[in-house]
């Protein structure tokens, strides 16, 4: 089977393929001829999540999945949320974010925060959303070298690393992508 996964983040689509195990062909957006970004206008993660899926569809008539992730810090209200690819810039800056994030937090006590993943899937013209969240904090500084993102500074529930201190093994088997694409995945065993 294949999917358009609407992406070009070689990070994302390296992670979806190993979790999916080769049961189904990804194929990124620059394969099916889209080199433009994607609106991310909603104000919910699963808002830009069906958003991206359908701008796929009508543009290929191609069965596709979109994903948007956020992370969410609750000593922050919430934030940076939906708004989380592009918290301190406009484009996509990883490390301003994650120093804007470590700035905001530097006089907070409670550190606990979620990222969450919804995945929109069309088939057929069908929509389907799947979710994964996993718990944790943000660390004090920077750890690790693996990952992306907030990768660096969120350290999982039940772990003393960060997950970019994990293995991509290890990160997949409890991240909330990981969990997002799983319940994808059992979605398409029950078809």
């Amino acid at each position: 089977m294949k999917l358009i996964f609407a992406t070009n983040n070689r990070h994302k689509l390296t992670e979806v393929e190993a979790i999916l195990g080769g049961r189904i062909e990804l194929i990124s957006l620059a394969e099916c001829g889209i080199t433009e970004d994607i609106p991310e206008t909603s104000d919910t993660i699963e808002g830009n999540a069906l958003q991206k899926a359908r701008y796929v569809y009508e543009k290929t008539g191609l069965d596709c999945f979109a994903d948007d992730t956020g992370l969410e810090v609750d000593a922050l209200g919430g934030a940076p949320g939906v708004h989380s690819a592009r918290y301190a810039t406009d484009g996509h800056d990883f490390a301003a974010n994650r120093e804007l994030l470590l700035r905001n937090m530097e006089d907070k006590s409670d550190r606990r925060a979620r990222f969450r993943t919804v995945i929109a899937l069309i088939l057929g013209g069908e929509e389907f959303l799947f979710e994964g969240i996993v718990e944790g904090e943000i660390t004090r500084e920077e750890r690790g070298e693996g990952g992306f993102g907030y990768d660096p500074m969120f350290q999982p529930e039940g772990y003393e690393l960060t997950f970019s201190e994990l293995s991509p093994e290890e990160k997949n088997s409890i991240s909330h992508r990981g969990r997002a694409v799983t319940a994808l995945a059992a979605f398409f065993k029950q078809r």
